[in-house]
């Protein structure tokens, strides 16, 4: 199992909704998720800074999964109007290393 971590950015006063529509995803996505192999996934946000902490088997295969679902293709347009930069699904590779632990 794979932990990955991402960060993503609010646009600005979008804050209260992405705050309301994460409240309750779509079951068909929590469906699509768990089928593509994540155990878990946690979001934290500071401002308009979102903090990502994901559990997933393979977090490529993952997103390969994910790119072209029905239930993730409504959810990304959605979060598209909501965050800074918009997920074009275009890479694999989470932008956020691991740099420390407490062993």
């Amino acid at each position: 199992m794979e932990t990955v971590a991402l960060h993503t950015r609010l646009r600005e006063g979008r804050e209260a909704d992405y705050d309301r529509i994460h409240a309750r995803i779509p079951a068909e996505l929590d469906v699509a998720l768990r089928e593509a192999g994540v155990h878990s996934w946690r979001i934290w946000r500071s401002g308009r800074e979102l903090f990502h902490l994901v559990e997933v088997d393979d977090y490529e295969a993952m997103r390969a999964h994910l790119a072209t679902h029905p239930a993730n293709i409504p959810w990304q347009a959605e979060m598209a109007e909501l965050l800074e930069v918009e997920d074009d699904y275009s890479g694999a590779e989470p932008d956020v290393r691991l740099v420390w632990e407490l062993p």
